[in-house]
């Protein structure tokens, strides 16, 4: 994975954490949001760790070319300010966000269910993120506009896995709910991100949000 942020002191503890465990591999490091897409194109991490604010090229303009062209996941992080920083993260395609005061066994498992293909993190982190999203992202934003036509295409069972990303539940947390395997919701998760054209199921769990807000009398 790639870490970028522009404090040193952050980055040299956030690294320790990760090699510490033996099951993430640190192999770059970046102090701004220029540098961590280069490092990105050259690198190929499988995840990019990355602040939200630096100077020159910030985490959001960053994070927007990262993903819009398919190098990496990327984890936000961030102090958790709930500004229009961390709101314009969602939009760019972040895969999750991770609060800077994070331990090193959260870490970790965050890292590597993202890795993985996941991309949903902590529920506590993740639902008053999506609560916090639904109410300030404007109607033309991506992830909810136009919504009815998409969701014409969701079958039943899918509409229920978007509840759940709504809900920002994990695959494993899903699946219970649900009563089918792991592999069955991330097959369901897959064909809801295809259907709704959005990047990330954080997304996904956004626009699941604002339809219950608009549901409301």
């Amino acid at each position: 994975m790639l870490l970028a942020d522009d404090h040193a002191a952050i980055r040299a503890g956030l690294r320790l954490m990760l090699e510490q465990s033996g099951r993430v591999q640190v192999v770059g490091e970046a102090a701004d949001g220029d540098v961590a897409v280069r490092q990105t194109r050259a690198l190929r991490p499988d995840v990019v760790l990355m602040d939200v604010r630096m100077p020159g090229t910030d985490g959001i303009a960053a994070t927007a070319a990262i993903v819009g062209e398919g190098l990496s996941e990327v984890v936000a992080l961030t102090t958790f300010d709930l500004d229009e920083y961390v709101l314009g993260m969602v939009r760019a395609g972040a895969a999750g966000f991770l609060l800077k005061t994070v331990g090193a066994g959260d870490l970790v498992d965050a890292v590597c269910r993202v890795a993985a293909g996941e991309g949903v993190l902590a529920p506590e982190v993740t639902r008053r993120l999506l609560d916090a999203v639904a109410s300030h992202v404007p109607a033309d934003a991506p992830a909810t506009a136009p919504a009815d036509d998409r969701l014409a295409g969701l079958t039943a069972r899918e509409r229920d896995v978007l509840d759940a990303l709504g809900d920002g539940l994990s695959n494993a947390d899903i699946a219970a709910r649900l009563v089918v395997s792991e592999t069955t919701v991330k097959s369901h998760v897959s064909h809801v991100l295809a259907k709704l054209g959005v990047r990330t199921r954080l997304q996904a769990g956004v626009l699941a949000r604002d339809l219950r807000g608009s549901d409301r009398p």
